[in-house]
């Protein structure tokens, strides 16, 4: 694997942890598929059905949702716009086995620089999000980035099984 990710600091102020933390994240996913072929993006663990590559395109999908859709109100572009999510929720996952690696890093590095520039255009992690969930309440940017550290980790722990099942490499 690559080289780790530098840490984190360890007295940032709000904004800068927050964003640390899930760059920090962000990296540790791409590690983990780091000069993988594509059948080791697909190799599951057990009795799971997720895969190195699902998980990146669900966290690319993930980057999109949450600051394109949800912080700015815009669509999804492709190649999520054109999905039926109703007949195909997992299409995310389960349509990646048959994306190559490059397309898979490509598609998540240009997410995440995507996130990024939004995310440097807002000022205030108070700002509300555009869409208004069903709930009635709209979450805060604050919330959005929380989230998204959740979301990363939770992950990530997912690939650290699946790496560690394909060549035996372990760490962050």
């Amino acid at each position: 694997m690559s080289q780790p990710p530098a840490d984190p600091a360890e007295a940032p102020n709000e904004r800068q942890g927050l964003e640390e933390f899930l760059d920090y994240y962000r990296e540790v996913l791409r590690r983990k598929v780091n000069g993988l072929d594509s059948a080791a993006l697909n190799k599951t663990v057990a009795a799971s059905n997720l895969t190195l590559g699902g998980i990146i395109k669900h966290l690319s999908l993930v980057e999109e949702q949450w600051f394109v859709v949800d912080i700015l109100g815009q669509e999804l572009s492709e190649p999520w716009a054109s999905i039926d999510w109703k007949a195909y929720p997992d299409w995310d996952f389960e349509s990646a086995s048959g994306d190559t690696p490059d397309y898979l890093l490509t598609l998540h590095a240009t997410a995440c620089e995507q996130s990024r520039r939004i995310l440097a255009g807002i000022d205030d992690l108070d700002t509300l999000v555009d869409r208004e969930p069903s709930s009635g309440d709209r979450f805060n940017v604050r919330w959005v980035l929380i989230h998204m550290i959740e979301e990363y980790a939770r992950h990530v722990g997912h690939a650290d099984l699946i790496r560690e099942s394909i060549d035996g490499a372990t760490g962050d």
